[in-house]
């Protein structure tokens, strides 16, 4: 018997599975284990590092830009000026042009009257600061008392501060300084002067050749993009040339609104050269920004002689009025919808392009924002950012 046992012994009973006891108890559940593939991994990492790479080139490309802007600044405002006066004078070389004048011979005739009328305006502007230097002798005592007055509140002012103020000895090393560097300085503005003045100059022979050749330059540049984008090209060109007219005659309409009120409410007051003074007032009053301050400062130096305190606030009430009602009113009504620009990009466009060239960014900020707005909408990756800019 006991060999029967040893030769048939009983089996085992099978070991029992640790998961399926543990799940039978109401315990967790086992963690899948999941297998990652080398090749996804290294795919993962390849296009992490691309990203990488595109955004530093994103960045270095477009400081890169913005620092050849700033360098180029001045050649940049010069060609940019050329083609809005060259917007101003088409429908002048257009009308000529339909008379059977050749395309030349118009372009010409437009440019010599712009020049006439830029060099009339000067002779009238250089007639009326002569008269007014010649009849400052007359308000010789008045401006003396203005003065005067200035002087003691400037030095009721220093006594008062008299003790964060530097010593005397400072004040003389200050002052031997500052006379040091006057040669330095004008020596500096000379040469911007000089510069300014060239790059003037080539402003007529630009607009000249931008008026005689644009038929060719805008089939060229439609030419420069591919078969498919060709049409979106002439499109969009043509697009940005409606804007910039849109935009210059609005703004010129908006400044003879201005001009003519501020004719009629500054000879009301009794200010002398009115009819002069409200032309540069109302199209000053059109810059972004600083345009008010400049609005202010022609009437109240005009009228020195007999300006008192009253009539300094009328001025400036008269003025900052116009002003706003131009940048509220007449603004949204007729370049708003023109333009399709939002209040908020507007404002950024101005402190972005004010910051890198001064005043004229000021001027050419709008421009050059719708330009780039109409760009973004009809380039597929850019429409989010077109979308952005508008209303």
């Amino acid at each position: 018997m006991s060999e029967q046992l040893l030769d048939n012994p009983k089996p085992a009973a099978p070991e029992a599975d640790p998961d399926i006891d543990a799940n039978a108890a109401g315990g967790a559940a086992p963690i899948p284990q999941v297998s990652i593939n080398r090749s996804t991994v290294a795919e993962l990492e390849r296009r992490r590092l691309l990203h990488l790479q595109t955004a530093s080139l994103v960045v270095l490309a477009s400081a890169a830009v913005l620092s050849l802007i700033y360098v180029a600044k001045l050649l940049l405002v010069v060609i940019l000026v050329s083609i809005l006066l060259a917007f101003v004078l088409a429908p002048i070389a257009d009308f000529l042009v339909n008379l059977r004048l050749p395309r030349a011979l118009g372009a010409l005739v437009a440019v010599l009257l712009l020049v006439s009328a830029l060099g009339a305006a000067s002779y009238i502007s250089y007639s009326r600061a002569l008269d007014f230097t010649l009849q400052l002798p007359r308000y010789k005592e008045h401006i003396q008392a203005l003065v005067a007055k200035i002087r003691e509140r400037a030095e009721q002012i220093e006594k008062s501060t008299e003790t964060v103020l530097p010593s005397t000895d400072d004040q003389k090393a200050l002052t031997v300084k500052q006379s040091s560097s006057w040669t330095d300085l004008v020596s500096r503005n000379a040469n911007s002067v000089s510069e300014l003045m060239l790059a003037i100059t080539f402003i007529p022979f630009l607009v000249f050749f931008m008026l005689s050749w644009q038929d060719h330059v805008r089939s060229a540049t439609v030419m420069l993009f591919s078969m498919e984008n060709r049409n979106s090209a002439y499109v969009m060109l043509g697009l940005i040339a409606r804007m910039i007219r849109s935009f210059i005659v609005g703004n010129f309409a908006i400044g003879v609104f201005l001009s003519a009120c501020s004719i009629a409410l500054f000879g009301a007051i009794g200010l002398p050269y009115f009819y002069f003074l409200g032309v540069i007032s109302g199209f000053l009053s059109l810059i972004p920004y600083l345009g008010v301050l400049l609005a202010i400062f022609p009437p109240l130096v005009a009228d020195l002689g007999h300006l008192t305190a009253g009539v300094a606030v009328l001025v400036i009430a008269v003025v900052l009025g116009l002003h706003l009602l131009a940048m509220n009113v007449l603004y949204p009504k007729i370049l708003g919808k023109r333009l399709r620009l939002n209040p908020l990009a507007v404002t950024l466009a101005l402190v972005f392009w004010g910051w890198l060239w001064g005043a004229m960014g000021l001027i050419l900020a709008v421009p050059i924002t719708g330009a780039f707005k109409i760009v973004c909408d009809h380039i597929e990756r850019l429409r989010p950012y077109g979308a952005w800019l508008g209303e």
